[in-house]
């Protein structure tokens, strides 16, 4: 077991360790204790030490009559209160401390924004996607989300951007127009997806206004972005094939077993490939839409206090094989502790990659409040899949073919190729960029 040991040598030693211009190791001040095992690596410190200041607090000093000095050792693991007792006799040793492992600690909900939008620009090297021509232009990309408040976006980035309203679509019972909801999760969304796809069309999807039909909260909800899905398959085909291009960003998901039929039931959504919305999530796929969805924010180090699955949070169209599934990592390529981990329910090798997230973007909670969860790392991926689909339409790179890109681009975090925390990696953009440039023909 490591330690830390404080002693309490002479003063002429403690000046000595003070001294800059003295080498002096621990061996010369503690010499052989028992079992302890001095650490000659790690140089002495003088701790200061207390001295009475005043009616109500200390003052601290580091003169020699007052300071002590800490050194660093091992004593053996099978007999660590021996080691300590032992130590503990010394008449120079005032104090023995662990000296535990220490690790960075993860970004969690409610920290501080890490970065801001303009740094995950970089991070996504919007400046090649730019050069190169890829902006999101005339390629349509629904939000399926709370709805977009386009004023709000527009002020907060500067630029207005691009509403579809005739492509944007409402559930029954909802009401409103597109581009003119309250600001919420769908604004923050609208505004992630532009960092890298700034000339995208947006459509306008509010699914999660929607209210309860059911006789559980996934019911409604889901029901109706079964819904959703069909209207997009229109607009899908009503697309030239020749430069057809839709991403859906999805930055949902079900939390909780309870609002399921069990697993193994035929009802069953989160684990079933036959629910009615998985079958239309491969079909919409299969007829060339590229399918996001954020993998969600059940990770085991912070998890959302909505989560209530005890294994394997990230089920249904989540895990689907044919969506690209986005964990998350902050401005550091560091995951955050609440980004779900695999493996998948519908597939096992979920996430797919990790994005950016938790920056100081949209300010849609509040000014300095981060854009936060896997619901940011989401539409940050699919904004660079929306810049792709400028130049490479689904006829020319099927969906399917640019995940694959996508996750063998991906720089490897955590153990080497794929695993539940990272899963193929972080986003690369500029080595996606490199790899479409030179392996796929335009359309």
């Amino acid at each position: 077991m490591r330690l830390l040991i404080q002693l309490r040598p002479a003063a002429e030693l403690v000046a000595a360790v003070a001294d800059p211009g003295v080498t002096v190791r621990s061996s010369d001040i503690l010499g052989e204790s028992g079992g302890l095992v001095l650490d000659d690596s790690f140089a002495p410190i003088v701790v200061p030490g207390p001295v009475p200041g005043g009616a109500d607090r200390l003052a601290y000093s580091s003169a020699p009559e007052h300071a002590q000095v800490l050194v660093r050792g091992e004593i053996p693991d099978d007999d660590v209160a021996s080691g300590i007792r032992v130590l503990s006799q010394s008449p120079t040793i005032t104090g023995v401390f662990a000296d535990p492992v220490i690790e960075t600690c993860l970004t969690c909900g409610g920290d501080p924004a890490v970065g801001d939008w303009h740094d995950i620009e970089s991070r996504l090297h919007v400046d090649q996607l730019t050069a190169a021509g890829l902006n999101g232009a005339s390629v349509a990309l629904a939000i399926v989300d709370t709805g977009i408040n386009a004023a709000f976006v527009g002020k907060v980035r500067g630029t207005p951007p691009i509403i579809d309203k005739t492509r944007s679509w409402n559930p029954s019972g909802v009401t409103g127009t597109a581009g003119e909801f309250p600001v919420a999760h769908g604004s923050m969304c609208a505004f992630d997806v532009l960092i890298a796809a700034p000339q995208a069309t947006l459509l306008d999807i509010p699914v999660m206004q929607s209210t309860r039909h059911g006789s559980t909260v996934m019911d409604g909800l889901l029901s109706d972005a079964v819904a959703a899905y069909a209207q997009l398959r229109t607009v899908l085909s009503n697309q030239p094939e020749s430069t057809r291009a839709l991403v859906v960003s999805n930055s949902w998901g079900s939390f909780s077993p309870q609002w399921d039929f069990p697993v193994g039931n035929t009802g069953n959504y989160s684990d079933n490939p036959s629910h009615p919305f998985n079958v239309i999530v491969g079909s919409l796929e299969a007829a060339g839409a590229d399918i996001i969805f954020a993998a969600g924010n059940c990770g085991r180090d912070c998890p959302d206090a909505r989560c209530a699955y005890p294994s394997q949070p990230i089920g249904g169209a989540n895990s689907h094989p044919s969506v690209l599934s986005i964990g998350g990592v902050d401005d550091t390529g560091t995951r955050v502790g609440y980004s779900s981990q695999g493996p998948g329910r519908l597939s096992a090798q979920k996430p797919d990659i990790c994005s950016y997230t938790h920056f100081l973007g949209s300010t849609a909670f509040g000014a300095g409040e981060p854009d936060t969860g896997t619901s940011a790392a989401c539409p940050v991926t699919a904004g660079v899949v929306a810049a792709i689909r400028t130049e490479w339409s689904a006829t020319a790179l099927p969906p399917a073919q640019l995940r694959a890109l996508l996750r063998s681009t991906a720089t490897d975090r955590g153990t080497p190729g794929f695993d539940n925390d990272y899963g193929f990696g972080v986003i690369d953009t500029a080595a996606l960029l490199t790899q479409l440039q030179r392996t796929v023909p335009h359309a």
